[in-house]
């Protein structure tokens, strides 16, 4: 019973990890579009 439990808290953890770089890896991408605007943007007011 002890190694079901063991094998049950591995999981939710290895979850949990996976939850949590699968929203890091979303801000990471928000932040590049974020950062590629402010790029386009900057580029067409020098053009001006």
């Amino acid at each position: 019973m002890q190694i079901l439990w063991a094998i049950v808290i591995a999981l939710l953890i290895l979850w949990l990890i996976g939850a949590v770089i699968n929203v890091i890896g979303a801000l990471i991408h928000l932040v590049l579009i974020a950062a590629l605007i402010v790029l386009v943007y900057t580029l067409t007011r020098r053009a001006r």
